[in-house]
């Protein structure tokens, strides 16, 4: 299945959603005010757990008919068949996850503020590109900022759509949707919120107005 990789993208957070019930509930509940993208992120060791919640947020997502992204590991995304993977500059080569998950699959790449790692990323067969951290983030406090005028810069000399990370809430998300990015990854402004639905639909309203 094609997707349209635009609007808002939902990253599931572990200490956000202690559980499996909650990430699920919390997750549906985003996609119910319009999130397109969900990235599933986390970074322990414990395998069972995470094919188990991998495996439950596929169906929801393709019940959907949205993408479900896995953070870090094509493997895990090969054996539930999620849509794609999101890959750090550490996590593993671009094609050799496209040899694993097919020609179709959405492949994201982390390109921090650099435009040039964002055309070796396009070079190597990558389907979209994430920039940031925008404004300060609390789940990588020290990430490198990134200037608002990055997005045009590389939307000029890349071909690909742009997600923009990094602290996004909805009082200053409009500044990065109007910059040009094609999608807002976000975490605790709307995996946080007492209202995940509300949120979600503040996030979206800003893709189609």
């Amino acid at each position: 299945m094609k997707f349209n990789l635009k609007g808002l993208y939902g990253i599931t957070d572990s200490d956000l959603m202690p559980d499996t019930e909650t990430m699920l509930r919390t997750v549906e509940q985003s996609i119910q005010g319009g999130a397109k993208i969900i990235q599933y992120r986390d970074k322990s060791s414990d395998l069972k757990k995470r094919v188990e919640q991998a495996s439950a947020l596929n169906l929801i997502c393709k019940k959907n008919k949205i993408p479900l992204i896995i953070n870090d590991d094509a493997g895990l995304a090969a054996g539930i068949g999620a849509a794609g993977v999101h890959l750090g500059q550490s996590d593993g080569a671009i094609e050799e996850a496209r040899e694993m998950l097919g020609e179709d699959a959405i492949i994201g790449v982390t390109c921090h503020d650099s435009l040039e790692l964002a055309l070796q990323a396009q070079q190597a067969g990558a389907s979209y590109l994430a920039f940031g951290a925008f404004f300060p983030s609390k789940t990588k406090p020290n990430a490198k900022p990134a200037p608002l005028s990055l997005v045009k810069d590389v939307k000029d000399k890349v071909n690909l759509p742009i997600v923009a990370i990094g602290g996004i809430s909805v009082d200053n998300a409009d500044q990065i949707v109007t910059a040009g990015a094609d999608m807002v990854a976000v975490i605790h402004a709307l995996y946080a919120s007492k209202k995940v639905t509300a949120a979600a639909k503040q996030f979206h309203q800003l893709f189609t107005n």
